[in-house]
């Protein structure tokens, strides 16, 4: 899975990166980012690249509440074209996700709490995340979210696969990586479902590195680049 990952490159290198216009003002570094933070999100635009800030956490445009979107951060890649939450999404309303980097805690042997790790490319490019994106509008008889009733408030989940061989030794999961090459088919609505499924696998070996981290990247609340340094394992035995 996917709960936290890093957005801090600026705006202007992720529409150098992407080749991509900024739609609106990005928001600032942020590394730490958790279910229902705003962060750069890339779409097409009259088939050109776009860049745009969006809530993580996926509201269907059918939900009465926009809090269903803090259970709906990730996809299962192997099931998202046919779970109702997602298959419109799918079909209509994919995204690039732009990440620094991620986050993955590992059980420790014989220890309660688990190890944090950062996981990012080991070429120092940015990774790019398959995403859903959706637009939800609450009903005025039905909103309990206390958001404007004539609001429209957009938002994103984050794709995942089985881990590759860099990621198993800390999760059996991680996310859908989309190489450059990639880039303009998962965002053309009009790409053939077949072709999707066959982009939706692990990335390729030796794509990523990992290091342990500080606990402090637990909490929410800390978001400074310190999150990032690494952290020496306790010795075993």
């Amino acid at each position: 899975m996917c709960g936290r990952f890093v957005s801090a490159s600026s705006p202007e290198d992720l529409a150098d990166y992407f080749d991509a216009a900024i739609d609106q003002a990005a928001l600032g570094a942020n590394f730490n980012v958790a279910p229902t933070h705003e962060v750069p999100i890339v779409r097409a635009v009259d088939h050109n690249r776009n860049i745009s800030v969006v809530r993580w956490g996926l509201v269907p445009f059918w939900a009465k509440d926009l809090k269903i979107g803090s259970k709906m951060i990730n996809a299962r890649a192997e099931t998202v074209a046919e779970k109702p939450a997602f298959r419109s999404a799918f079909g209509k309303r994919r995204c690039l996700i732009p990440a620094d980097g991620f986050y993955e805690w590992a059980k420790v042997e014989g220890q309660k709490n688990k190890q944090p790790y950062y996981i990012y490319r080991s070429d120092g490019d940015p990774l790019v995340f398959a995403g859903l994106w959706e637009r939800w509008k609450p009903k005025a008889e039905e909103n309990k979210a206390d958001v404007d009733a004539s609001e429209v408030i957009e938002t994103f989940t984050v794709l995942t696969t089985s881990a590759n061989t860099d990621m198993e030794p800390v999760h059996n999961r991680m996310p859908v990586m989309v190489a450059p090459s990639a880039w303009d088919s998962w965002l053309d609505p009009a790409t053939a479902k077949s072709d999707l499924v066959e982009l939706t696998v692990p990335a390729p070996p030796g794509l990523l590195e990992l290091r342990p981290v500080s606990t402090a990247v637990n909490r929410v609340a800390n978001n400074a680049e310190h999150l990032l340094d690494a952290f020496e394992l306790p010795r075993q035995g």
